[in-house]
């Protein structure tokens, strides 16, 4: 250790001095078949056993899914956070319902490559947004630029498309001072995958690991400012991309709106697929709502799809779009202040991050309203483990 410079031995004898902290506590076990049970309980305990050198046992992981136990794009997740932190892992495998992890590490910033197809025989069309979303907080609390590539499904069912992370996600989180971009490169598509994003994070954290956020209040959204689109298709007729277009323009404006949609019929990909995406800014907020075409799908159910979302979303009055709700507990948990939101609808995945984050950090949040109904999220004390 003599030969190193001064910073990096004052680090390695904090983060002994973690660990030799961190092993006078019990494990934390967290039950993945709580609340909604699925890959959501995985990927934040994960992020915030990184984030506290926490060790973490997760037990029945994804019990309630027809397929049960980690798949890929979980396996991958689990991987990528073990790399970040040089976490020593039990139970990484297919199908596996129980994992162990135990960071030996604080989250280093780097070059990292993740490929869900590398995680399955034969490939997998695992969500890269997912992936994204596990690492990000880590290497945010790392000390300088992570530059990442993810390969797999940038367009599926069950997850943010790439869209989403660059159009509202990202956005909101800038609010809290996090800087990260993400850029398109190829579209993936189930069954298929191959898609590919890359990813730069501006990690600020040092010797105290994340800097602390700043709350953020979003009860409000304010004025509609613009209403826009995207109807994308991979390897398919023309006509398909268009008549998603016209359909959503149609239902639209009916009800008084006057939104752009871009129609873009060769998104590049090895597979076939088609996607409409609709994004609205408002004063104080940006929301997202998406439908996936399929086989025996008609296009104009597509547009419908996306549309009733938004319809549903923009008569409720609230600030954040259902899915943006459930990802915002994390980093509003980490927070320094109080925090709020209103969302459209409360949802089981929000109540299950809820309780998650809350295993780790003790409680934070008060949730007024039923599930599936309009409601308000506070974050009432500011994180002070970390």
């Amino acid at each position: 250790m003599q030969d190193l410079p001064l910073p990096q031995i004052i680090e390695k004898i904090r983060f002994i001095h973690g660990m030799m902290k961190m092993q006078t506590k019990e494990v934390l076990i967290i039950d993945g078949s709580y609340g909604e049970g699925g890959g959501q309980v995985l990927r934040t305990a994960l992020s915030l056993s990184a984030l506290l050198g926490r060790t973490v046992r997760l037990v029945n992981i994804r019990a309630g899914r027809s397929k049960p136990g980690l798949q890929a794009q979980h396996l991958t997740g689990v991987r990528a956070v073990a790399r970040i932190c040089n976490a020593e892992v039990d139970g990484a495998k297919l199908g596996s319902q129980e994992l162990t992890f135990v960071p030996r590490a604080v989250p280093q910033a780097g070059s990292y490559t993740f490929d869900v197809s590398e995680a399955r025989k034969g490939g997998s069309a695992g969500a890269t947004s997912l992936v994204f979303q596990t690492v990000l907080f880590p290497l945010l609390a790392a000390a300088g630029r992570s530059q990442l590539t993810i390969r797999g499904g940038t367009h599926v069912e069950w997850s943010p498309p790439f869209d989403y992370l660059k159009r509202v996600y990202l956005p909101t989180l800038a609010r809290m001072g996090v800087q990260a971009k993400v850029h398109l490169k190829k579209w993936g598509w189930y069954p298929l995958g191959g898609g590919e994003m890359t990813a730069v994070i501006e990690g600020t954290g040092g010797e105290e690991g994340l800097r602390r956020l700043p709350g953020l209040t979003l009860t409000e959204r304010g004025q509609l400012l613009r209403l826009r689109g995207l109807s994308a298709t991979s390897n398919l007729p023309r006509h398909i991309a268009q008549r998603q277009q016209r359909r959503a323009l149609q239902v639209l404006r009916e009800r008084g709106f006057n939104p752009r949609i871009e129609v873009m019929t060769d998104a590049p990909s090895k597979g076939q697929g088609t996607v409409l995406f609709l994004w609205a800014e408002f004063e104080g907020v940006v929301a997202g709502f998406t439908a996936y075409g399929r086989l025996g799908k008609r296009a104009e159910e597509v547009a419908e799809e996306a549309c009733h979302q938004f319809l549903a979303y923009y008569d409720s009055g609230a600030a954040l779009d259902p899915h943006l709700a459930d990802q915002m507990i994390l980093p509003l948990a980490l927070a320094a202040g109080q925090s709020s939101f209103t969302t459209s609808r409360i949802t089981e995945h929000l109540l299950t991050n809820v309780w998650v984050v809350e295993q780790f950090l003790g409680p934070r949040f008060k949730v007024e309203g039923e599930k599936g109904e309009t409601g308000q999220v506070s974050c009432l004390l500011p994180a002070a483990v970390l």
